[in-house]
């Protein structure tokens, strides 16, 4: 692989966190090049000139610190582009400072609260990833609370799930159970079909609202292809 290969596949680790998909699967990279003395320059692009400046942030400074972790890179410049905020978050990414800092009497808190805020949404949304298949098999509300990560079905939507519970510091191990409250306690069978209804509900608005941005970025950007 190629050290543009590298950056590419760090930036598939970026996540918009509302939408909790890769940058890259949402064509949101709209230029991705690496010079032969290490500098990585990566153009952003979103679906809106008026996305949320903290959705904004937090995805340009997760796109740097992502790219400026890959072994061989000398310096990562991401730029946002054509977006109300991108001189201010431009600026701020690159002078490594917070939201908060970059946006001095308008943000009085930094994006650690935001991030997890989606990141447990994306956990209630995985439940019904996984166990939704089960549900419509046949598999019961006793089944289903008693069941486990490691007896569940492989697939990337458990593996998805894993990774989501664990940077919450949520169990994801083998043990752990896979219907799980928000704050890590099991779910009972009877407390299971109300359960997978919010997760379905929520995994449904996630959903839609993906299909709504990459409408919408399609749309902004009809002549023009992505980086990948």
């Amino acid at each position: 692989m190629t050290l543009r290969d590298d950056v590419w596949q760090a930036l598939g680790t970026v996540l918009d966190p509302e939408l909790d998909e890769p940058i890259t699967d949402l064509d949101f990279v709209a230029s991705c090049t690496v010079s032969g003395d290490g500098v990585a320059s990566v153009h952003l692009r979103l679906p809106t000139f008026f996305c949320a400046p903290n959705f904004s942030f937090l995805m340009v400074a997760d796109a740097h610190d992502a790219v400026s972790a890959v072994e061989g890179v000398t310096r990562a410049e991401i730029v946002l582009d054509d977006h109300h905020a991108a001189m201010e978050i431009n600026g701020g990414v690159a002078a490594q400072a917070g939201f908060a800092e970059t946006f001095a009497g308008e943000a009085d808190a930094g994006l650690e609260e935001l991030r997890r805020y989606f990141l447990e949404k994306a956990v209630i949304a995985g439940q019904d990833r996984v166990a939704r298949p089960l549900a419509d098999a046949g598999v019961g509300p006793d089944e289903l609370a008693g069941l486990t990560l490691g007896a569940a079905p492989p697939s990337s939507d458990l593996d998805r799930l894993r990774g989501r519970r664990a940077a919450l510091g949520l169990p994801a191990d083998d043990a752990a159970p896979l219907l799980i409250q928000a704050d890590g306690a099991p779910v009972t069978a009877a407390q299971v079909p109300l359960h997978l209804r919010r997760a379905r509900l929520t995994r449904l608005g996630i959903e839609a609202n993906g299909d709504f941005c990459k409408s919408f970025l399609k749309t902004r950007y009809v002549d023009t292809a992505g980086a990948g």
